[in-house]
């Protein structure tokens, strides 16, 4: 593996522990047993990714290289144990952590595996097309997610938190302009932080798409 691979990989893991963290919080908060937590952290790190590799016509790459499936596992099991231990983590300001706790974990996932969606398509030969990266990177960023909160019974986060899918768009395209003038190594990393700055931002200034409230 030469460096440029194994800094990739880092990456990767990287984003499959901070999307499994966040799979693994919102098992607990439905109260599932520390199977369902498991479950919720694996479909969590790794749906995007399948999704986008059946687009694409390839073998899942977690099914090819279970390591993030492994990965997955550890992390989802490491939180459940931890707060299967220590209760009282649940009580109190539980309610704020998980908050701070969620949007930590998800703009890290979503910064990484939305380079990692928009890389696998150009090794895949489309580096011209911009709509395919673009669509390939978001849902390997929101896919996840999305099949989590679908399990779980809840609100998909990409709906009603903030700007999400949005900013996974803004640092898709990013890391296509990126990668073709400088290449993967800086699109990777600088897309990366701007999807992270971006749910940061929103978050800490309310930034949010239009909505309608019912009257009444």
């Amino acid at each position: 593996m030469d460096l440029q691979a194994y800094i990739i990989f880092c990456v990767e893991i990287m984003g499959t522990v901070a999307f499994a963290a966040s799979g693994a919080m919102t098992g607990i908060s439905r109260r599932m047993d520390a199977f369902g937590v498991c479950v919720l952290g694996v479909v969590t790190a790794v749906g995007g990714g399948m999704m986008r590799d059946v687009i694409l016509g390839n073998v899942p790459g977690a099914l090819i290289r279970p390591v993030y499936v492994a990965v997955a596992v550890a992390t989802a099991l490491l939180i459940f144990a931890v707060l299967y231990v220590k209760k009282d983590l649940l009580q109190g300001n539980f309610g704020h952590l998980y908050d701070r706790a969620m949007l930590a974990m998800d703009s890290v996932g979503l910064g990484i595996f939305t380079a990692v969606g928009v890389t696998t398509g150009i090794r895949n030969g489309y580096l011209e097309n911009t709509f395919l990266l673009t669509f390939l990177g978001t849902l390997t960023g929101v896919g996840g997610g999305l099949l989590r909160d679908m399990m779980a019974g809840v609100p998909p986060y990409i709906f009603v938190k903030h700007i999400y899918a949005c900013a996974s768009v803004a640092g898709a395209l990013i890391c296509v302009l990126i990668y073709r003038g400088f290449g993967q190594i800086p699109a990777v990393v600088i897309s990366s932080l701007i999807v992270v700055l971006i749910r940061f931002l929103a978050a800490r200034y309310r930034w949010n798409l239009p909505h309608i409230e019912p009257e009444g």
